[in-house]
């Protein structure tokens, strides 16, 4: 494999020296020159500015198709798909005085990395500094704000996403572009990303088996990190944020330096909590937690070549809420406790060809997961090592027709060196191929793909027939063919209409095979069923969304339908008093969406408001309900931006108010959940006085002090309210 590597780059690169220039002019609508607009080229992380006479110029460009983009702070944002295939290429643009909400972003997770107005697939995109500035004291409470995504949570510490109901194996989650492998199977393993050194995240929402094999059968979370520096710039910067519910502490530092060739960049980041305070006064006992974070990152690009490795370092220490006891406000997580130590690290590399390119990628994930019940000594600890590489070639353009393939895989081992087993010491490999191609003429956009892929798993045997913690070995193969296809087109000018419908898979996880054990997390004895199979589904989606300078509404439906969905259900039985539960399969389906409107009104477009619903109802072929389905939510929100006011720039305020309802429609083994409504407060800007700059916000979650119950928390069979309260103050300084 390695030398076949090799062969291929030096190969191709015989054909990769064809370059050109790109140059244009940069005008408003009134053809005055425009200073200081960024123009940035994503695929090859080049950068620059307009001068004066508002001329851009980039020269020793690979030949090639790539998205440009145009920004300045007083106009429009301009996404430019712009073709280069001469010596010398040139665009002039002309930006509109700022008018929109959203600008036309870049979707890096759907392979053709289109702009979101040419992608066929609804694709949400926000930007992490946008939930940052909710008030989520972690990545995935601030994650539950994106419309069709939930948050399954054990306190403030633990948190899983739910796409449309699914959640666990059946999410895919993405970062620096590699798989993340954390023994996500687990109810108390939770994401396991700091949202330090994360630019935006993209939530496919719907199966995406086609673009990443087993486990995106849900849909996929895909955070992108954070950019480099522009060209021949040198940056830094600090943020601090203060938690009052928590007496919570969260601070960042990066630096980044760029050259016309070499990029670099190194963050920072420290998150420290206490218990979380109920509106009753009293503290959830041990949901404390602190975590240790570091990104680096290094790049480099030239006229035929474009690499970039990025390493995280995750540590972690939690508690393991069990009830109610002394109240405290200590940081130290008592027992029961966990520390997961996670490391990523992927290299990203492209050879650009006179009409064509290559993507070879490779990711490297180590997790090192401990429990702890009553000392330094852990009783569970499990090690879990990831190899993923990622190939595609994007084929010559032919007429209008783009065409992808690539081969996909994955070897992965994990290993048991504690006294408690949950599951074997086991071998899993992945490898799958597939072919997309995509078809534009006019404002129509058709994509298709096939995918084939299989799956190895092969575990160990351990233990004694009989007892509590023998695993008998398996040697499993698993496979699947899946497809998609997706249509857009614009039904008017301002119209637009998605319709997708893809198959999708998910491998049984070794829990469900292998489970013959206590899962102290769920005070149940599990036993597993090597017999499973795949869970196979399909879904239809459809998306409308319009879109003027001062009103903006969408409506997504789906459809899902799932066979041999898989669900754990108790039996009859007792093993040392713990009720016994068994791994089953049925076929299932889900159903809903979300609708939303944006409205800010001329002449004050300063004012703004947004309102959506979301709705989610999930049944087996026989009736019952499945479990973990997100209660309906309303959620509407007022904000008022001002660009300038003396010292005090940009800044904003904002009133929110969440609504659920009322979850009555819940599994056999599920409790239900009233209706409550949140009100939530915003005030933000950026600060210049006394020639010093810097940014604010501050933030305030359950206003009321509420006392409610999620759906989704873990710790509702034990009647423990969520948050109370929670005000955060942040800072942020370009240094």
């Amino acid at each position: 494999m390695k030398s076949f590597f090799i062969a291929l780059f030096i190969g191709f690169s015989i054909f990769a020296h064809a370059q050109t220039s790109l140059k244009g002019t940069i005008t408003d609508e009134k053809s005055n020159k425009i200073n200081g607009v960024i123009i940035s080229i994503p695929d090859l992380h080049k950068e620059t500015k307009s001068d004066e006479n508002g001329n851009y110029q980039f020269n020793q460009l690979p030949y090639g198709n790539f998205i440009v983009i145009f920004s300045h702070p007083e106009f429009d944002a301009v996404t430019s798909a712009i073709t280069l295939n001469t010596s010398e290429v040139i665009h002039d643009v002309i930006l509109s005085e700022e008018h929109s909400h959203h600008i036309d972003e870049v979707i890096v997770s759907t392979v053709f990395n289109k702009i979101q107005s040419q992608n066929v697939m609804k694709v949400e995109n926000k930007k992490i500094k946008e939930l940052q500035q909710s008030g989520a004291a972690t990545l995935a409470e601030g994650l539950s704000k994106i419309p069709g995504v939930s948050n399954i949570s054990t306190g403030t510490s633990i948190g899983k996403p739910v796409i449309r109901g699914l959640s666990g194996n059946r999410v895919l989650v993405y970062s620096q572009g590699v798989r993340l492998e954390n023994q996500q199977f687990g109810e108390e393993h939770g994401l396991g990303l700091n949202d330090s050194g994360v630019e935006s995240v993209e939530v496919i929402k719907g199966p995406a088996s086609l673009l990443y094999g087993s486990d995106a059968l849900g849909g996929v979370l895909y955070f992108n990190p954070e950019k480099f520096a522009k060209s021949n710039s040198y940056s830094s910067d600090f943020s601090q944020k203060f938690f009052t519910n928590t007496l919570g502490s969260n601070t960042s530092f990066g630096l980044k330096t760029s050259s016309e060739n070499w990029k670099f960049l190194i963050r920072g980041g420290y998150n420290i909590h206490s218990d979380y305070e109920m509106p009753n006064g009293n503290r959830v006992t041990n949901t404390r937690f602190e975590e240790t974070d570091l990104k680096t990152g290094i790049g480099y690009s030239n006229k035929s070549f474009s690499t970039t490795f990025r390493y995280n370092l995750n540590n972690l220490n939690l508690g393991l809420p069990e009830e109610i006891g002394e109240n405290t406000i200590k940081k130290d997580p008592d027992y029961p406790r966990q520390g997961v130590l996670n490391h990523i690290a992927s290299l990203h590399n492209t050879l650009f060809f006179k009409k064509s390119k290559l993507d070879f990628d490779f990711g490297y994930i180590a997790n090192d997961r401990n429990e702890f019940e009553d000392s330094k000594i852990p009783i569970l600890r499990m090690d879990l090592q990831t190899f993923n590489y990622d190939i595609k070639y994007y084929l010559p353009k032919v007429g209008n027709f783009e065409t992808i393939i690539g081969i996909q895989g994955m070897n992965q081992t994990n290993k048991n060196l504690g006294e408690e087993i949950l599951i074997p010491d086991a071998k899993t490999k992945d490898m799958g191929f597939l072919i997309t191609s995509n078809y534009e003429w006019n404002k129509n956009v058709i994509q298709a793909g096939l995918r084939f892929d299989n799956r190895s798993v092969e575990t160990q045997t351990h233990g004694e027939i009989g007892e509590e913690g023998y695993f008998e070995a398996i040697n499993k193969k698993f496979h699947s063919f899946n497809a998609s296809l997706g249509y857009k087109t614009n039904l008017l000018e301002k119209l637009t209409l998605r319709a997708n419908l893809a198959s999708g898979f998910r491998a049984p996880n070794l829990a469900e095979l292998t489970s013959n054990g206590v899962h102290e997390g769920s005070n149940r004895y599990e036993i597993g069923n090597s017999n499973l199979k795949n869970e196979q589904n399909i879904q239809a989606d459809v998306n409308i969304e319009y879109g003027n300078s001062h009103f903006e509404f969408f409506v997504n439906g789906f459809y899902n339908h799932i066979n041999n969905y898989i669900f754990i259900a108790p039996t009859l039985d007792f093993i040392d008093d713990n009720l016994v539960y068994n791994y089953m399969q049925a076929n299932s389906v889900l159903y809903g969406g979300e609708a939303g409107i944006h409205f800010h009104p001329h002449p004050i477009d300063w004012l703004h408001y947004t309102s959506s619903f979301e709705s989610v109802t999930g049944k087996m072929s026989g009736g019952e309900n499945l479990p973990l389905i997100p209660a309906n939510k309303l959620n509407n929100t007022i904000r008022v931006e001002v660009k300038s006011f003396n010292w005090l720039k940009k800044s904003y305020v904002s009133l929110n108010l969440e609504t659920y309802l009322k979850q009555t429609k819940v599994s056999a083994f599920e409790t239900s959940t009233n209706d409550y409504s949140l009100l939530n407060f915003g005030l933000g800007g950026n600060i210049n006085l006394f020639n010093t700059k810097f940014e604010f916000n501050i933030s305030g979650n359950n206003l009321l002090d509420k006392e409610y119950i999620s759906h989704l928390s873990r710790l509702k069979t034990d009647g423990i309210p969520n948050i109370g309260r929670n005000i955060m103050l942040g800072v942020n300084f370009n240094l």
